[in-house]
Protein backbone atom coordinates (compact mmCIF):
# COMPACT_ATOMS: atom_id res chain seq x y z
CA UNK A 1 0.00 0.00 0.00
CA UNK A 2 1.09 3.56 -0.39
CA UNK A 3 1.95 5.54 2.44
CA UNK A 4 0.23 8.71 0.91
CA UNK A 5 -2.79 9.15 -0.98
CA UNK A 6 -3.77 12.23 -2.78
CA UNK A 7 -7.27 13.50 -3.54
CA UNK A 8 -8.03 15.65 -6.29
CA UNK A 9 -11.71 16.68 -7.87
CA UNK A 10 -11.61 17.85 -10.74
CA UNK A 11 -14.06 19.57 -13.46
CA UNK A 12 -13.43 21.87 -16.50
CA UNK A 13 -9.49 22.03 -15.28
CA UNK A 14 -7.16 21.72 -18.79
CA UNK A 15 -6.46 25.44 -18.13
CA UNK A 16 -4.21 24.85 -14.93
CA UNK A 17 -4.16 21.06 -14.90
CA UNK A 18 -0.88 20.67 -16.54
CA UNK A 19 0.94 22.70 -13.53
CA UNK A 20 -0.49 20.60 -11.08
CA UNK A 21 0.40 17.33 -12.76
CA UNK A 22 3.69 19.13 -12.85
CA UNK A 23 3.96 19.94 -8.81
CA UNK A 24 2.60 15.94 -8.20
CA UNK A 25 4.95 14.45 -10.19
CA UNK A 26 7.88 16.40 -9.32
CA UNK A 27 7.61 15.21 -5.52
CA UNK A 28 10.91 14.29 -3.64
CA UNK A 29 8.32 11.91 -1.87
CA UNK A 30 7.05 9.19 -4.65
CA UNK A 31 5.00 6.27 -2.40
CA UNK A 32 2.22 7.91 -3.03
CA UNK A 33 -1.12 7.24 -4.93
CA UNK A 34 -3.26 10.21 -6.94
CA UNK A 35 -6.73 9.09 -6.82
CA UNK A 36 -8.35 11.68 -9.35
CA UNK A 37 -12.37 12.03 -10.06
CA UNK A 38 -13.80 13.52 -12.71
CA UNK A 39 -17.04 15.30 -12.46
CA UNK A 40 -18.33 14.53 -16.04
CA UNK A 41 -15.92 17.36 -16.98
CA UNK A 42 -17.13 19.03 -20.98
CA UNK A 43 -13.08 19.94 -21.86
CA UNK A 44 -10.53 18.01 -22.47
CA UNK A 45 -9.12 17.20 -18.34
CA UNK A 46 -9.66 13.37 -18.89
CA UNK A 47 -7.79 13.18 -22.13
CA UNK A 48 -5.41 15.15 -20.30
CA UNK A 49 -5.26 12.95 -17.44
CA UNK A 50 -5.41 9.76 -19.24
CA UNK A 51 -2.05 10.60 -21.18
CA UNK A 52 -0.06 10.54 -18.04
CA UNK A 53 1.67 6.89 -18.19
CA UNK A 54 1.79 6.58 -14.38
CA UNK A 55 0.61 3.87 -12.36
CA UNK A 56 0.69 5.52 -9.55
CA UNK A 57 -2.45 7.89 -11.44
CA UNK A 58 -5.79 6.12 -10.97
CA UNK A 59 -9.18 8.30 -12.80
CA UNK A 60 -12.42 7.88 -11.75
CA UNK A 61 -15.32 9.56 -13.81
CA UNK A 62 -18.42 10.28 -12.35
CA UNK A 63 -21.93 9.25 -13.94
CA UNK A 64 -23.19 12.74 -13.32
CA UNK A 65 -22.26 16.21 -11.74
CA UNK A 66 -22.36 16.14 -7.76
CA UNK A 67 -19.91 19.12 -7.34
CA UNK A 68 -16.30 19.04 -5.62
CA UNK A 69 -17.17 17.12 -2.31
CA UNK A 70 -19.04 13.85 -4.08
CA UNK A 71 -15.95 13.48 -6.33
CA UNK A 72 -13.62 14.04 -3.24
CA UNK A 73 -15.67 10.92 -1.81
CA UNK A 74 -15.19 8.70 -4.86
CA UNK A 75 -11.79 8.75 -4.32
CA UNK A 76 -11.78 8.76 -0.37
CA UNK A 77 -13.65 5.46 -1.33
CA UNK A 78 -10.98 3.62 -2.76
CA UNK A 79 -7.84 5.83 -0.74
CA UNK A 80 -5.46 3.02 0.83
CA UNK A 81 -2.79 5.30 1.82
CA UNK A 82 -1.95 5.95 5.66
CA UNK A 83 -2.15 9.39 5.44
CA UNK A 84 -4.74 11.53 3.42
CA UNK A 85 -4.09 14.51 1.84
CA UNK A 86 -6.02 16.93 -0.90
CA UNK A 87 -5.22 19.21 -4.14
CA UNK A 88 -7.77 20.91 -6.47
CA UNK A 89 -6.79 20.49 -10.24
CA UNK A 90 -5.83 24.25 -10.08
CA UNK A 91 -3.30 24.32 -6.79
CA UNK A 92 0.30 23.62 -6.45
CA UNK A 93 2.78 22.02 -4.06
CA UNK A 94 5.94 22.39 -4.29
CA UNK A 95 8.17 19.45 -4.72
CA UNK A 96 9.10 18.81 -0.67
CA UNK A 97 5.50 19.02 0.27
CA UNK A 98 4.71 15.74 1.02
CA UNK A 99 8.28 14.88 2.38
CA UNK A 100 8.47 17.29 4.37
CA UNK A 101 4.36 17.13 5.63
CA UNK A 102 4.77 13.59 6.95
CA UNK A 103 7.72 14.19 8.02
CA UNK A 104 6.58 16.72 10.35
CA UNK A 105 3.61 14.44 11.03
CA UNK A 106 5.70 11.46 12.13
CA UNK A 107 7.60 13.12 14.53
CA UNK A 108 4.99 14.98 15.97
CA UNK A 109 3.20 12.34 16.34
CA UNK A 110 0.42 14.28 14.73
CA UNK A 111 -2.64 13.08 13.62
CA UNK A 112 -3.60 16.56 11.69
CA UNK A 113 -1.07 19.09 10.17
CA UNK A 114 -1.12 21.99 8.03
CA UNK A 115 1.24 24.17 6.74
CA UNK A 116 1.81 27.70 5.10
CA UNK A 117 0.67 28.62 1.18
CA UNK A 118 1.24 31.43 -0.98
CA UNK A 119 -1.79 33.32 -1.89
CA UNK A 120 -1.70 33.67 -5.92
CA UNK A 121 -3.69 35.29 -8.85
CA UNK A 122 -4.51 32.74 -11.85
CA UNK A 123 -0.64 32.93 -13.25
CA UNK A 124 0.57 31.49 -9.11
CA UNK A 125 2.26 34.63 -8.75
CA UNK A 126 1.75 35.81 -5.32
CA UNK A 127 -0.87 38.28 -4.31
CA UNK A 128 -1.05 38.61 -0.60
CA UNK A 129 1.35 37.69 2.24
CA UNK A 130 1.15 34.26 2.06
CA UNK A 131 -1.42 32.18 4.73
CA UNK A 132 0.96 31.48 7.96
CA UNK A 133 -0.02 28.03 10.20
CA UNK A 134 0.80 29.62 13.17
CA UNK A 135 -1.26 28.09 16.26
CA UNK A 136 -2.58 24.76 16.76
CA UNK A 137 -6.07 24.23 15.14
CA UNK A 138 -8.94 22.70 17.36
CA UNK A 139 -12.22 22.09 17.17
CA UNK A 140 -13.47 25.42 19.01
CA UNK A 141 -11.11 28.09 17.47
CA UNK A 142 -11.93 26.19 14.20
CA UNK A 143 -15.57 27.56 14.50
CA UNK A 144 -14.71 30.99 13.94
CA UNK A 145 -12.39 30.52 11.16
CA UNK A 146 -11.33 27.56 8.96
CA UNK A 147 -7.96 28.13 9.39
CA UNK A 148 -7.44 23.99 7.28
CA UNK A 149 -6.86 24.40 3.33
CA UNK A 150 -7.02 21.52 1.73
CA UNK A 151 -3.95 22.21 -0.24
CA UNK A 152 -1.73 22.38 2.59
CA UNK A 153 -3.20 19.97 5.51
CA UNK A 154 -2.89 16.14 5.84
CA UNK A 155 -4.22 13.83 8.27
CA UNK A 156 -3.00 10.13 9.86
CA UNK A 157 -6.30 8.00 8.18
CA UNK A 158 -4.52 4.78 10.51
CA UNK A 159 -5.62 6.90 13.35
CA UNK A 160 -8.39 8.68 12.94
CA UNK A 161 -10.04 6.84 9.48
CA UNK A 162 -11.63 8.23 6.82
CA UNK A 163 -13.76 11.51 7.13
CA UNK A 164 -15.90 11.81 4.28
CA UNK A 165 -17.19 15.31 2.76
CA UNK A 166 -21.01 16.03 3.15
CA UNK A 167 -23.44 16.25 0.56
CA UNK A 168 -25.45 18.57 0.25
CA UNK A 169 -23.15 21.50 1.31
CA UNK A 170 -21.39 24.34 -0.25
CA UNK A 171 -18.68 24.45 2.36
CA UNK A 172 -18.46 20.97 2.51
CA UNK A 173 -14.39 21.08 3.34
CA UNK A 174 -15.34 22.93 6.50
CA UNK A 175 -17.80 20.67 7.58
CA UNK A 176 -15.59 17.87 7.02
CA UNK A 177 -12.60 19.55 9.11
CA UNK A 178 -14.92 20.36 12.41
CA UNK A 179 -16.09 16.88 12.12
CA UNK A 180 -12.87 15.73 12.33
CA UNK A 181 -11.86 17.47 14.92
CA UNK A 182 -14.31 16.01 16.80
CA UNK A 183 -12.57 12.99 16.97
CA UNK A 184 -9.19 14.49 18.03
CA UNK A 185 -7.59 17.13 20.38
CA UNK A 186 -5.51 19.11 18.41
CA UNK A 187 -3.87 19.86 14.27
CA UNK A 188 -0.57 20.61 14.32
CA UNK A 189 1.29 23.58 11.98
CA UNK A 190 4.17 23.38 10.02
CA UNK A 191 4.94 27.08 9.48
CA UNK A 192 7.05 26.43 6.14
CA UNK A 193 5.13 27.34 2.79
CA UNK A 194 4.99 24.56 0.80
CA UNK A 195 1.79 25.36 -1.63
CA UNK A 196 0.11 27.63 -4.02
CA UNK A 197 -3.10 28.60 -4.03
CA UNK A 198 -4.92 30.04 -6.69
CA UNK A 199 -7.40 32.86 -6.07
CA UNK A 200 -9.91 33.13 -9.10
CA UNK A 201 -11.92 36.96 -9.22
CA UNK A 202 -15.43 34.63 -9.79
CA UNK A 203 -15.03 32.70 -5.98
CA UNK A 204 -13.75 35.95 -4.81
CA UNK A 205 -16.76 37.40 -5.45
CA UNK A 206 -19.24 34.52 -4.41
CA UNK A 207 -17.67 34.58 -0.94
CA UNK A 208 -19.16 38.54 -0.88
CA UNK A 209 -21.98 38.11 -2.04
CA UNK A 210 -23.88 34.45 -1.44
CA UNK A 211 -21.48 32.53 1.45
CA UNK A 212 -22.67 33.54 4.12
CA UNK A 213 -25.96 31.44 3.74
CA UNK A 214 -23.96 28.44 3.68
CA UNK A 215 -21.91 29.26 6.06
CA UNK A 216 -25.01 30.07 8.77
CA UNK A 217 -25.83 26.20 7.38
CA UNK A 218 -22.67 24.90 8.07
CA UNK A 219 -23.58 25.73 12.18
CA UNK A 220 -27.54 25.31 11.80
CA UNK A 221 -27.77 22.02 9.76
CA UNK A 222 -24.43 20.33 10.40
CA UNK A 223 -23.07 21.05 13.15
CA UNK A 224 -27.01 21.14 14.65
CA UNK A 225 -26.40 24.47 16.88
CA UNK A 226 -29.37 26.41 17.91
CA UNK A 227 -29.90 29.74 15.64
CA UNK A 228 -28.30 32.51 18.07
CA UNK A 229 -25.50 30.34 18.03
CA UNK A 230 -25.27 29.88 14.54
CA UNK A 231 -25.53 33.23 13.81
CA UNK A 232 -22.67 34.04 16.79
CA UNK A 233 -20.40 31.94 14.74
CA UNK A 234 -21.07 33.35 11.41
CA UNK A 235 -20.30 36.94 12.47
CA UNK A 236 -17.29 35.44 13.83
CA UNK A 237 -16.68 33.44 10.51
CA UNK A 238 -17.42 36.75 8.45
CA UNK A 239 -15.48 38.84 10.40
CA UNK A 240 -11.70 36.81 10.34
CA UNK A 241 -12.62 36.32 6.57
CA UNK A 242 -12.46 40.18 6.41
CA UNK A 243 -9.27 39.91 8.12
CA UNK A 244 -7.88 37.20 6.10
CA UNK A 245 -8.36 38.69 2.51
CA UNK A 246 -8.91 42.57 3.09
CA UNK A 247 -5.76 43.10 1.21
CA UNK A 248 -6.36 40.83 -2.11
CA UNK A 249 -5.86 42.50 -5.67
CA UNK A 250 -4.96 46.33 -3.98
Amino acid sequence: MPEVSIITPVYNSSAFLPETIASVLHQTFEDWEWLITDDCSTDDSVSMLKKIEDPRIKIAVTKKNGGAGHARNVSLERASGRFITFLDADDYWNPEFLEEMISFMKKEKAELAYSNYARCDENLVSQIQDFKADKEVTFNNLLKTCRLSLLSSMYDSERVGIEFFPEGSKREDHVMWLNLLKKIPVGKPLPKTMAKYRMHASSISRKKTNIMKDQYLVYKDFMGFSTLQSMYYTANWAFNGFKKYSKLFN
